[in-house]
């Protein structure tokens, strides 16, 4: 597997609804942080669409990357037709293996049949473009039910972007997610996090921690993912909250989580995929 670096590991430093900082880091900004890193991969997912670049400066990044050997993945939110088609030829233009497809509650809503269908329209051009769609488990989507799209469709071109905390949310343990995702996975977003009881007793709360620190079964998802190929990506990501409004500690906090996460990642993810 390649390690790479997810634009959601900066979540406060890019912006996020309306908390944008007054200089957000740029694509660029993601490209030097990764390869100062050592990165093989970078995914701009939705949080830095690549869309919205001017055709000179898209030029000039995948230039760049190609200059430091770095590779490019593309990530959507929500599945709209129109706008996949337009990041499929986004990432040919580009080289991008991968665009990440976030399936969401809207997306849930519908027949897994007309979904299928929708997809299956665009498998075509995602061939002629050398990209595969990877659909990640997100909050509001099954496990299992994802699978069943995958069944219904049955074409290579499409697979999943395996993200190990997200389905918590969708009543699944991350490790009964892995079990049921891991034969289709084509991608991989790995964070950690913990379960903190509430003070008065009234419940608990899930948040992020850096990798390793955690409840992840760090080693338990790398066995069950040791079929996948050399060269899948392994994306970092995290859940650092934002507390008490200090948005300036957690844009600092975003550097020292991604610090944490290259090292147990590198400890965790077997050499020889790394």
């Amino acid at each position: 597997m390649t390690l790479g670096l997810g634009t959601y590991m900066f979540r406060w430093s890019i912006g996020h609804k309306d908390l944008v900082p007054d200089k957000p880091l740029t694509p660029m900004d993601i490209l030097t942080i990764a390869d100062t890193h050592g990165f093989k991969v970078v995914q701009y997912a939705d949080n830095m669409p690549l869309e919205t670049l001017s055709d000179e400066a898209l030029q000039t990044l995948y230039k760049t990357s190609c200059d430091k050997g770095i590779a490019l993945e593309l990530g959507t939110e929500s599945f709209d037709a129109d706008e996949v088609a337009r990041n499929i030829d986004l990432a040919g233009r580009i080289d991008a293996k991968i665009l990440r497809i976030a399936l969401d509650t809207k997306d849930a809503a519908k027949p897994v049949s007309e979904l299928a269908a929708e997809f299956t329209e665009l498998l075509p051009q995602a061939k002629e473009n050398g990209v595969r769609l990877a659909i990640e488990n997100h909050f509001n989507f099954p496990s299992r039910r994802l699978v069943e799209l995958l069944d219904v469709i049955a074409d290579d071109s499409l697979g999943v972007c395996l993200d190990v905390a997200n389905s918590i949310c969708a009543g699944e343990w991350p490790m009964e997610t892995v079990g049921i995702l891991a034969p289709f996975t084509i991608n991989l977003h790995l964070k950690d996090y913990v379960i903190i009881p509430d003070a008065y007793g009234v419940g608990f709360r899930i948040y992020g921690c850096p990798l390793g620190t955690g409840k992840l079964d760090i080693d338990a998802v790398m066995k069950a993912l040791q079929h996948c190929p050399g060269d899948m990506s392994v994306i970092l990501e995290h859940w650092l909250p934002k507390t008490n409004d200090d948005l300036v500690a957690a844009r600092a906090k975003e550097h020292e989580w991604l610090a944490a996460h290259i090292k147990a990642a590198k400890e965790s993810v077997p050499s020889k995929w790394l």
